[in-house]
Protein backbone atom coordinates (compact mmCIF):
# COMPACT_ATOMS: atom_id res chain seq x y z
CA UNK A 1 0.00 0.00 0.00
CA UNK A 2 1.79 2.97 -1.59
CA UNK A 3 0.36 6.50 -0.88
CA UNK A 4 1.93 10.25 -1.82
CA UNK A 5 2.83 11.81 1.74
CA UNK A 6 2.86 15.04 2.28
CA UNK A 7 4.39 15.83 5.52
CA UNK A 8 4.45 19.41 6.02
CA UNK A 9 6.84 21.65 7.41
CA UNK A 10 6.54 21.33 11.14
CA UNK A 11 6.74 17.76 10.75
CA UNK A 12 10.30 18.63 9.72
CA UNK A 13 10.78 21.35 12.73
CA UNK A 14 8.64 21.90 15.62
CA UNK A 15 6.79 18.37 15.13
CA UNK A 16 9.77 16.63 14.27
CA UNK A 17 8.15 13.39 16.97
CA UNK A 18 5.04 13.48 14.72
CA UNK A 19 6.83 12.72 11.76
CA UNK A 20 8.96 10.21 13.25
CA UNK A 21 5.96 8.45 15.14
CA UNK A 22 4.13 8.95 11.62
CA UNK A 23 6.79 7.47 9.53
CA UNK A 24 7.53 4.38 12.48
CA UNK A 25 3.80 3.50 12.60
CA UNK A 26 2.74 2.85 9.29
CA UNK A 27 6.12 1.42 8.37
CA UNK A 28 5.07 -1.01 11.43
CA UNK A 29 1.19 -1.40 10.03
CA UNK A 30 2.56 -1.85 6.12
CA UNK A 31 2.19 0.98 4.68
CA UNK A 32 4.09 2.98 2.55
CA UNK A 33 4.44 6.69 2.57
CA UNK A 34 6.38 8.05 -0.65
CA UNK A 35 7.26 11.91 0.23
CA UNK A 36 6.24 14.06 -2.87
CA UNK A 37 9.53 14.89 -4.22
CA UNK A 38 10.02 18.92 -4.34
CA UNK A 39 7.01 19.37 -1.90
CA UNK A 40 7.07 23.11 -0.47
CA UNK A 41 4.76 25.12 2.12
CA UNK A 42 1.18 24.30 2.36
CA UNK A 43 0.44 28.06 3.36
CA UNK A 44 -0.07 27.14 6.66
CA UNK A 45 -2.91 28.86 8.87
CA UNK A 46 -2.40 32.67 7.59
CA UNK A 47 -1.70 32.44 3.86
CA UNK A 48 -5.34 32.28 2.96
CA UNK A 49 -6.09 35.05 5.19
CA UNK A 50 -3.83 37.44 3.23
CA UNK A 51 -4.31 35.86 -0.55
CA UNK A 52 -6.83 33.15 -1.59
CA UNK A 53 -5.65 32.61 -4.84
CA UNK A 54 -1.65 32.60 -3.97
CA UNK A 55 -2.55 30.44 -1.06
CA UNK A 56 -4.27 27.70 -3.31
CA UNK A 57 -1.25 27.98 -5.87
CA UNK A 58 0.52 26.70 -3.05
CA UNK A 59 -1.10 24.04 -2.03
CA UNK A 60 -2.28 23.17 -5.66
CA UNK A 61 1.50 23.33 -6.63
CA UNK A 62 2.22 19.77 -4.16
CA UNK A 63 -0.88 18.45 -5.32
CA UNK A 64 0.11 18.80 -8.97
CA UNK A 65 3.42 17.64 -8.48
CA UNK A 66 1.14 14.12 -6.70
CA UNK A 67 -0.63 13.95 -9.58
CA UNK A 68 2.31 13.98 -11.97
CA UNK A 69 4.18 11.33 -9.58
CA UNK A 70 0.96 8.63 -10.66
CA UNK A 71 -0.83 9.78 -6.69
CA UNK A 72 -4.46 9.15 -6.87
CA UNK A 73 -4.30 9.87 -3.33
CA UNK A 74 -2.43 12.52 -0.87
CA UNK A 75 -1.68 11.91 3.13
CA UNK A 76 -0.81 14.80 5.23
CA UNK A 77 -0.97 14.02 9.41
CA UNK A 78 -1.23 17.80 9.93
CA UNK A 79 -4.71 19.22 10.21
CA UNK A 80 -3.95 22.45 9.02
CA UNK A 81 -2.81 21.01 6.00
CA UNK A 82 -5.05 19.19 4.99
CA UNK A 83 -7.83 22.12 5.35
CA UNK A 84 -5.41 23.73 3.30
CA UNK A 85 -4.85 20.90 0.40
CA UNK A 86 -8.76 20.14 0.30
CA UNK A 87 -9.79 23.71 0.11
CA UNK A 88 -7.46 24.46 -2.75
CA UNK A 89 -8.36 21.58 -4.77
CA UNK A 90 -12.20 22.71 -4.23
CA UNK A 91 -11.83 26.11 -5.36
CA UNK A 92 -9.57 25.06 -8.18
CA UNK A 93 -12.72 23.40 -9.64
CA UNK A 94 -14.03 26.88 -10.41
CA UNK A 95 -12.66 27.78 -13.94
CA UNK A 96 -12.12 31.66 -13.06
CA UNK A 97 -10.13 30.53 -9.97
CA UNK A 98 -8.70 28.72 -11.75
CA UNK A 99 -7.37 30.24 -14.32
CA UNK A 100 -6.08 33.07 -12.02
CA UNK A 101 -4.31 30.31 -10.02
CA UNK A 102 -2.36 28.62 -12.87
CA UNK A 103 -1.20 32.01 -13.63
CA UNK A 104 0.82 31.93 -10.45
CA UNK A 105 1.92 28.54 -11.35
CA UNK A 106 5.06 27.73 -13.68
CA UNK A 107 2.35 25.64 -15.33
CA UNK A 108 -1.18 24.47 -15.53
CA UNK A 109 -2.15 22.18 -12.59
CA UNK A 110 -2.90 19.07 -14.08
CA UNK A 111 -6.99 18.86 -14.05
CA UNK A 112 -7.68 15.81 -11.52
CA UNK A 113 -5.81 16.97 -8.68
CA UNK A 114 -5.54 13.77 -5.86
CA UNK A 115 -8.25 13.50 -3.04
CA UNK A 116 -6.31 14.48 0.45
CA UNK A 117 -7.09 12.22 3.54
CA UNK A 118 -5.27 12.51 7.00
CA UNK A 119 -3.24 9.78 8.19
CA UNK A 120 -5.56 8.84 10.78
CA UNK A 121 -8.33 8.66 8.16
CA UNK A 122 -6.55 6.15 5.92
CA UNK A 123 -5.43 4.02 8.92
CA UNK A 124 -8.88 3.62 9.73
CA UNK A 125 -10.29 2.85 6.08
CA UNK A 126 -7.06 0.33 5.96
CA UNK A 127 -7.55 -1.05 9.51
CA UNK A 128 -11.06 -2.02 10.66
CA UNK A 129 -10.59 -2.06 14.78
CA UNK A 130 -10.65 -5.88 14.96
CA UNK A 131 -7.80 -6.07 12.50
CA UNK A 132 -5.65 -3.42 13.90
CA UNK A 133 -6.13 -4.80 17.58
CA UNK A 134 -5.20 -8.15 16.04
CA UNK A 135 -1.43 -5.96 15.06
CA UNK A 136 -1.27 -4.77 19.02
CA UNK A 137 1.69 -6.61 20.89
CA UNK A 138 1.70 -4.06 23.68
CA UNK A 139 -1.99 -2.63 24.11
CA UNK A 140 -2.16 0.68 26.30
CA UNK A 141 -4.29 -1.28 29.02
CA UNK A 142 -4.44 0.75 31.81
CA UNK A 143 -4.06 4.21 30.40
CA UNK A 144 -6.77 6.85 30.48
CA UNK A 145 -6.50 8.92 27.56
CA UNK A 146 -8.60 11.86 26.53
CA UNK A 147 -8.84 12.30 23.21
CA UNK A 148 -8.32 16.05 21.67
CA UNK A 149 -8.98 17.20 17.76
CA UNK A 150 -8.58 20.69 18.00
CA UNK A 151 -10.54 23.20 16.06
CA UNK A 152 -9.33 22.09 12.73
CA UNK A 153 -9.62 18.32 12.05
CA UNK A 154 -13.21 17.97 11.62
CA UNK A 155 -14.28 21.51 10.14
CA UNK A 156 -15.57 22.87 7.67
CA UNK A 157 -17.29 19.80 7.58
CA UNK A 158 -18.24 19.86 4.37
CA UNK A 159 -14.40 19.79 3.73
CA UNK A 160 -12.92 17.88 5.97
CA UNK A 161 -15.42 15.20 5.76
CA UNK A 162 -14.28 13.73 9.65
CA UNK A 163 -17.81 12.11 10.65
CA UNK A 164 -19.49 15.01 13.58
CA UNK A 165 -17.94 18.28 13.44
CA UNK A 166 -18.58 18.74 17.16
CA UNK A 167 -18.01 14.92 18.33
CA UNK A 168 -15.79 13.27 15.78
CA UNK A 169 -15.00 9.57 17.38
CA UNK A 170 -12.15 8.33 14.87
CA UNK A 171 -9.61 8.73 17.29
CA UNK A 172 -11.17 6.98 20.24
CA UNK A 173 -11.86 3.99 17.80
CA UNK A 174 -8.26 3.65 16.93
CA UNK A 175 -6.68 3.71 20.73
CA UNK A 176 -9.51 2.02 21.82
CA UNK A 177 -8.42 -0.88 19.35
CA UNK A 178 -5.06 -0.88 20.78
CA UNK A 179 -6.36 -1.34 24.58
CA UNK A 180 -6.89 1.98 26.15
CA UNK A 181 -9.52 3.69 28.53
CA UNK A 182 -11.03 6.55 26.50
CA UNK A 183 -12.21 9.42 28.75
CA UNK A 184 -15.54 11.10 27.38
CA UNK A 185 -14.10 14.30 26.67
CA UNK A 186 -16.53 17.59 26.01
CA UNK A 187 -13.52 19.88 24.87
CA UNK A 188 -12.33 17.71 22.09
CA UNK A 189 -12.89 20.24 19.56
CA UNK A 190 -12.35 23.56 20.86
CA UNK A 191 -10.06 25.98 19.73
CA UNK A 192 -6.47 25.76 22.42
CA UNK A 193 -5.29 29.23 20.81
CA UNK A 194 -3.57 28.10 17.88
CA UNK A 195 -1.07 30.15 16.48
CA UNK A 196 -2.35 32.60 19.04
CA UNK A 197 0.81 31.26 21.33
CA UNK A 198 2.83 33.95 20.68
CA UNK A 199 0.91 37.60 20.07
CA UNK A 200 -1.56 36.65 22.16
CA UNK A 201 -0.18 34.51 25.14
CA UNK A 202 -2.92 35.26 28.04
CA UNK A 203 -5.82 34.01 25.34
CA UNK A 204 -3.67 30.68 24.84
CA UNK A 205 -2.96 30.24 28.21
CA UNK A 206 -6.66 30.35 28.76
CA UNK A 207 -7.99 27.86 26.10
CA UNK A 208 -5.03 25.81 26.45
CA UNK A 209 -5.89 25.55 30.83
CA UNK A 210 -9.01 24.47 29.73
CA UNK A 211 -8.45 21.71 28.44
CA UNK A 212 -6.04 20.56 30.41
CA UNK A 213 -7.98 21.12 33.38
CA UNK A 214 -10.88 19.05 32.70
CA UNK A 215 -8.22 15.97 31.13
CA UNK A 216 -7.00 16.71 34.91
CA UNK A 217 -10.25 16.60 36.53
CA UNK A 218 -11.80 13.65 34.79
CA UNK A 219 -9.11 11.07 35.41
CA UNK A 220 -6.93 11.40 31.97
CA UNK A 221 -3.31 10.02 31.84
CA UNK A 222 -2.29 12.02 28.73
CA UNK A 223 -4.32 13.67 25.98
CA UNK A 224 -4.27 12.64 22.41
CA UNK A 225 -3.84 14.95 19.52
CA UNK A 226 -3.41 14.98 15.92
CA UNK A 227 -2.13 18.32 15.26
CA UNK A 228 1.09 20.09 16.20
CA UNK A 229 0.02 23.55 16.96
CA UNK A 230 -2.31 22.00 19.70
CA UNK A 231 0.56 19.76 21.13
CA UNK A 232 2.60 22.82 21.14
CA UNK A 233 0.19 24.64 23.46
CA UNK A 234 -0.39 22.16 25.56
CA UNK A 235 2.63 20.42 26.23
CA UNK A 236 5.09 23.43 25.96
CA UNK A 237 3.08 25.97 27.59
CA UNK A 238 1.14 24.04 30.58
CA UNK A 239 3.00 26.40 32.99
CA UNK A 240 1.48 29.80 31.26
CA UNK A 241 -1.99 27.74 31.00
CA UNK A 242 -1.24 26.38 35.02
CA UNK A 243 -0.91 30.27 35.82
CA UNK A 244 -4.16 31.04 33.69
CA UNK A 245 -6.02 28.31 35.61
CA UNK A 246 -4.22 28.97 39.49
CA UNK A 247 -3.22 25.23 38.82
CA UNK A 248 -0.93 22.60 38.74
CA UNK A 249 -0.52 20.54 35.44
CA UNK A 250 1.79 17.48 34.82
CA UNK A 251 0.07 16.30 31.77
CA UNK A 252 1.68 14.36 29.16
CA UNK A 253 0.35 15.13 25.91
CA UNK A 254 1.15 12.48 22.93
CA UNK A 255 0.50 12.47 19.24
CA UNK A 256 -2.32 9.43 18.71
CA UNK A 257 0.62 8.03 16.61
CA UNK A 258 3.35 7.95 19.61
CA UNK A 259 0.67 6.07 21.61
CA UNK A 260 -0.52 4.05 18.61
CA UNK A 261 3.35 3.46 17.82
CA UNK A 262 3.37 2.06 21.53
CA UNK A 263 0.85 -0.57 21.30
CA UNK A 264 2.18 -2.09 18.23
CA UNK A 265 5.73 -2.34 20.06
CA UNK A 266 7.79 0.11 18.49
CA UNK A 267 10.58 1.25 20.71
CA UNK A 268 10.21 5.02 22.77
CA UNK A 269 12.91 6.61 21.13
CA UNK A 270 11.86 5.64 17.42
CA UNK A 271 8.80 7.45 18.29
CA UNK A 272 10.22 10.64 19.59
CA UNK A 273 8.57 10.53 23.17
CA UNK A 274 12.32 12.00 24.02
CA UNK A 275 11.23 15.48 23.25
CA UNK A 276 8.10 16.11 24.50
CA UNK A 277 8.25 18.73 27.34
CA UNK A 278 6.08 16.65 29.47
CA UNK A 279 8.01 12.71 30.26
CA UNK A 280 5.92 10.13 29.13
CA UNK A 281 7.36 8.37 31.61
CA UNK A 282 4.50 7.67 33.90
CA UNK A 283 2.43 6.21 30.62
CA UNK A 284 5.55 4.05 30.53
CA UNK A 285 5.24 2.69 33.91
CA UNK A 286 1.57 2.26 34.44
CA UNK A 287 1.24 0.27 30.77
CA UNK A 288 3.93 -1.92 32.08
CA UNK A 289 2.45 -2.63 35.50
CA UNK A 290 -0.85 -3.53 33.84
CA UNK A 291 1.02 -5.80 31.83
CA UNK A 292 2.67 -7.56 34.98
CA UNK A 293 -1.12 -7.72 36.81
CA UNK A 294 -2.20 -9.35 33.93
CA UNK A 295 0.74 -11.70 33.13
CA UNK A 296 -0.28 -12.42 37.39
CA UNK A 297 -3.79 -12.95 37.01
CA UNK A 298 -2.87 -15.33 34.20
CA UNK A 299 -0.06 -17.61 36.05
CA UNK A 300 -2.63 -17.86 39.07
CA UNK A 301 -5.37 -19.06 36.65
CA UNK A 302 -2.97 -21.59 35.45
CA UNK A 303 -2.31 -22.55 38.91
CA UNK A 304 -5.94 -23.08 39.88
CA UNK A 305 -6.65 -24.65 36.85
CA UNK A 306 -4.19 -27.07 37.62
Amino acid sequence: MKYAYYPGCSQEGSALDYGKSTGALCAALGIELAEIPGWSCCGSTPAHAVDTELSAALCARNLDLAARDGAGQVVTPCPSCLSNLRLAADRMKEPVFRARVNELLDAPAAERLPESTSVMQLIARVYDADSLAARVTRPLTGLRIAAYYGCLMSRPADVMQFGDPENPTLMESLLSACGAEMVEFPLKTVCCGASFGIPERPLTARNSGRILDLATKLGADVIAVACPLCQMNLDLRQKQAARAEDAFFHMPVLYFTQLMGLAMGIAPEHLGLDQLCVSAGSLLRKMEAARAAAGAKGTEAKGGKA
